[in-house]
Formats: structure tokens, sequence, C-alpha cells
């Protein structure tokens, strides 16, 4: 294991919510990390973001890491969850709550 690695694997698992991102949550990079910052803000889970822009090493870190080629990427607990779409659809769905609630992280869907 390299360096890039172990810290992506700490990450993932000494935070509850972990976003690897182009860009940060205040300024997204694209239009993908965005969306599913905007998912995570609407159910008001805390979350810690990594910004894969800062290194080449990381960026392509986290997708050997994953073995998925796109980002963003989510891990709740430790658990790879998905890119933009599925976290999209797990959200429409339900099912993001659901796996948030089941792994014991607090949700609280924000009024408009």
């Amino acid at each position: 294991m390299n360096v890039i690695h172990n810290f992506i694997d700490n990450e993932v698992k000494s935070h509850d919510v972990v976003l690897f991102m182009k860009g940060t949550p205040d300024f997204p990079q694209c239009g993908f990390s965005g969306k599913v910052v905007q998912i995570l803000d609407y159910l008001s889970v805390k979350y810690k973001s990594i910004n894969i822009l800062s290194s080449n090493e990381l960026r392509q870190g986290i997708k050997d890491y994953s073995n998925w080629p796109t980002i963003p990427q989510l891990y709740i607990k430790g658990e790879f969850i998905g890119g933009c779409d599925i976290v999209r659809e797990m959200f429409q769905e339900g099912d993001l709550q659901k796996a948030f609630e089941e792994k014991g992280i607090g949700i609280a869907v924000k009024s408009v």
C-alpha cells in the first residue's frame, strides 16, 4: 500500500461520511460534485469533503482505491456508496436516507 492509499483508507475509516469531490462544498468545480453537496446539505448531513484537484496522486489514488472511474465518490462509515448518479437515485428513492439511518448517522431535511 502506498502513501495515498493509506491516506484515503484513514480518511474513509475515521470519518462517518466522506465525499471525495472536485473543488469544495462552497465552490464545487464540477456539476456532479455540486449535486452531491446539494443532497448532503439538504439532508443536513455532517461530512468531510476532500478536494481531489489538490493532487494528481490523490485524483488517481481515489479511483484505484474504489475501483470506480469517476468523481465524486461518497463513503458512509468506510463503505463506498457511489458517484453522483447513484447518490441522486438513492436519494430520490429514499434509500440514501435509509443508509444514513441504518449506520446511525442523523439526518434532517431542511425546510424550503
